[in-house]
């Protein structure tokens, strides 16, 4: 009887403990941010371009019509979402203070992405000189689109900016030849110049780690190209999480045809063998060299006419490892061939696109740079430039300097009238023997290493299958220090302060047994043994003699002489390999050293070369790879921008 009591007293208060601990439970519901429904009214509509085309075009109005905005305009091929006029975005503008201060916001999807008519063609070449309403480009796209937004958005106050990071900043470089004359401010953002130099390529290497993005941009619209609110295309699943060891085991590159093949049973399509349902690998494949068609799609050299009055605020990230080239050469052309434009550049401590976002903490990958970076960019810089040319006076006295430049050794901003500044000089270093980086050369000696295809220098440490690379950028170099086949040159530790301020040129004189080779270069600082680990470091590394990658890049070595006709390499001669990195600006403290890593694989970041010459590596033979052997002179040399 008492046992039967307590067995029921025990299971009252184990249901009592068990339905109080579930009341303790406690769901988090996430508020929705409704600031932009309360404040702006949407309206979709599709505006018809000259040759009849019509683009779908968000418009996000403010509710308050008791005065006049700019409009701030935004076209993208990744989608103006979320579509209805009765669904808003939680944020728009290119930030917080923009969006909450009141401007006209509109998104548009490009010719033929999504709601969009017409056809989309992949960094669409621009055509000077048009003599007809049936010849357009981004340029006449976006000319079009201001027209019809001046004249039929109420409460505007005739001036028009745009904005965009990454593919949309490409777009917004693009609005500013032959410009509307209502466009008086532009940023593009991290934006691409070149596909032959920025994203898929680097250098004419291409970069493997980008593979899965290719469908984003090749895949056809289904039914005729019609348009559609839904993605219709789907990223490659790779059946690994170790990319290292998928595309090692996957050998050729013709070997990844089949991610790009899109046919159904019920759909199947008759193609060319070798020949793919996805338009952006079939071109990759087939024009492996800067031909006529990489050449017509690049933006940069069309940047010598930027109308005058079009204010224009460059913004990159020092460890974007998507678009670097782009940007620095954007703002490097419209300064050269504009003088007298309203031209600037603001470049910071962040990864693509790194300074939309408003983190508190800014940090690439392992490395901290500081606190609130993004969000004194957002409210200091970037509301400062458009308030100033489309709602102040708009003439050349911003507030704003030249370049806005974060020193990212010292992890502080600086103002300079001019990029390089002005008390920049050139300081040549030698890779000298016994692991030295000399200010003067030594005895010309060859160093050599093995370059083996089946074992190829991975670019991370991290076991890992990624969209597009980033964090690497930033990356822990003590990995790669460690293997023979890549070689290290290291100066003494500092006694002063030495602050590397603009581009990089590596100048090696080089060899190889085989007839083809790829050659990367990377600075680092290599920080002291009692370096101070920050939160966001990986539990496997201290900040204890981090090798701090500063900046690489690579050649393929068939365009050292030139990027549309390449060339072998003859067998075991010397020959000169000259190799451009990069601007940066990042100081090697004193108690620091300087360090280069040079190797010639960087697997799967670039893809493997053969290391014997083929006309074609998309179309390479698995007989084709061969084991070389490298030498790298020490009369080779890396010349610095320097601050006096």
């Amino acid at each position: 009887m008492r046992s039967s009591v307590r067995v029921l007293l025990l299971s009252i208060l184990m249901l009592t403990v068990t339905v109080s601990c579930k009341k303790t439970v406690k769901t988090e519901v996430k508020e929705v941010d409704t600031y932009v429904a309360d404040n702006y009214t949407k309206k979709e509509v599709d505006i018809e371009m000259r040759d009849g085309i019509k683009l779908h075009t968000t418009i996000y109005s403010p509710k308050d019509t008791s005065k006049e905005y700019p409009i701030i305009m935004q076209r993208t091929p990744y989608s103006s979402r979320p579509y209805g006029e009765g669904n808003f975005r939680t944020k728009i503008g290119p930030n917080e203070h923009l969006m909450k201060e009141g401007n006209i916001i509109v998104y548009q999807d490009v010719r033929g992405r999504w709601l969009s008519e017409g056809h989309y063609v992949n960094m669409r070449a621009y055509i000077p000189n048009k003599t007809s309403d049936e010849q357009v480009d981004e340029s006449s796209d976006t000319y079009d689109t201001i027209e019809w937004l001046v004249n039929n958005v109420e409460n505007n106050n005739g001036n028009v900016g745009i904005w965009g990071i990454s593919y949309p900043g490409h777009y917004a470089t693009y609005a500013t030849i032959d410009a509307h004359p209502a466009l008086k401010a532009a940023s593009p953002q991290a934006c691409i110049g070149d596909f032959f130099f920025d994203d898929f390529h680097h250098n004419g290497a291409y970069l493997l780690s980008y593979f899965r993005a290719t469908s984003l941009f090749g895949t056809p619209r289904p039914n005729g190209d019609a348009p559609i609110d839904t993605a219709w295309y789907t990223l490659p699943n790779l059946p690994t999480e170790d990319q290292y060891q998928f595309f090692l085991d996957a050998g050729p590159l013709e070997n990844l045809d089949h991610f790009f093949e899109y046919e159904t049973a019920d759909t199947p399509t008759m193609r060319p063998e070798g020949v793919t349902d996805d338009y952006f690998w079939n071109e990759l494949k087939e024009h492996p060299n800067y031909d006529a068609m990489w050449q017509s799609r690049g933006l940069i050299q069309h940047l010598k006419n930027v109308k005058s009055s079009v204010a224009t605020m460059i913004v990159g990230g020092w460890f974007d490892a998507e678009d670097l080239y782009g940007p620095l050469e954007t703002y490097k052309n419209i300064e050269k061939y504009n003088e007298g434009n309203y031209n600037t550049m603001v470049f910071g401590p962040w990864d693509h696109g790194g300074w939309a976002r408003d983190k508190e903490r800014n940090v690439v990958g392992n490395y901290y740079f500081g606190d609130s970076i993004s969000l004194f960019y957002q409210k200091d810089i970037e509301t400062k430039f458009f308030n100033h040319f489309l709602k102040e006076e708009g003439d050349m006295n911003s507030g704003l300097p030249e370049a806005y430049v974060f020193d990212t050794g010292k992890k502080e901003w600086k103002k300079y009238d001019v990029w390089p500044p002005e008390n920049a000089v050139r300081k040549t270093m030698y890779l000298s023997d016994d692991q030295e980086l000399t200010s003067e050369p030594k005895a010309i000696t060859g160093i050599q290493f093995i370059s083996n295809v089946k074992k190829p220098v991975p670019y991370s440490e991290d076991v890992k299958t990624v969209f597009t690379p980033r964090k690497y950028m930033t990356d822990d170099q003590r990995f790669a220090a460690r293997r023979s086949d890549v070689l290290i040159f290291e100066t003494e530790v500092m006694d002063e302060d030495l602050t590397l301020a603009g581009d990089i040129m590596a100048k090696l004189k080089v060899a190889t047994t085989g007839t083809a080779a790829d050659w990367i270069v990377k600075v680092i600082d290599v920080h002291p043994g009692d370096a101070e680990t920050n939160e966001e470091m990986q539990d496997h590394l201290k900040m204890s003699n981090y090798h701090l990658m500063v900046r690489s890049e690579v050649l393929r070595g068939r365009f050292r002489n030139s990027f549309s006709e390449p060339e072998p390499f003859t067998p075991n001669q010397k020959t000169d390999v000259d190799i451009k990195l990069q601007d940066v600006f990042h100081t090697i403290k004193k108690g620091h050293k300087l360090q280069i890593q040079i190797q010639s694989t960087w697997f799967p970041l670039i893809d493997l070369n053969p290391q014997t010459y083929v006309d074609n590596i998309f179309k390479a033979d698995e007989s084709d790879f061969k084991t070389q052997t490298h030498t790298v002179f020490t009369d080779s040399n890396i010349e610095f921008t320097v601050l006096k």
